[in-house]
């Protein structure tokens, strides 16, 4: 009998692009990252989240040595609701992207409308420089 769903057997440590089984993908077990598009064009780079259900005042976004950080913290709320089976949610994330050294960071601006966090990375002329050294020979 043939199967569709195709198991990786390899542990991860012989193959890094190991994918865990089909059957663990239908549980809420990876980390809750939002899903991004990123966005080039000549004036600079757009990066678009989805993050649903969020406010803007939750999230955060800053930038350190090149890398832009954008983190969600849920505040704690203790409630008294009980369920019998909780799939809907949103628990803590940071996702970190690597800038090239074209964006100017000093401009970057974020936007938040219906759930969806769209944030403008312009860029600026870097002039590369070409080191040509002569080097003397003792």
């Amino acid at each position: 009998m043939a199967t569709l769903v195709r198991y990786n057997r390899t542990p991860s440590f012989f193959n890094p692009f190991y994918v865990r089984p089909a059957v663990t993908r239908f549980y809420n077990t990876r980390p809750n990252v939002p899903a991004a598009n990123v966005k080039e064009t000549e004036t600079g780079f757009t990066l678009v989240l989805a993050t649903p259900g969020l406010k803007k005042e939750d999230l955060k976004i800053n930038v350190e040595n090149n890398i832009l950080t954008i983190a969600y913290k849920p505040e704690a709320t203790e409630t008294a609701e009980t369920f019998t089976h909780h799939e809907f949610g949103v628990n803590a994330f940071e996702r970190g992207f690597r800038l090239p050294k074209s964006v100017n960071a000093d401009q970057i601006a974020a936007s938040y409308t219906d759930g969806i966090l769209t944030v403008t990375l312009p860029k600026v002329d870097v002039k590369e420089e070409k080191l040509v050294k002569e080097i003397a020979i003792a």
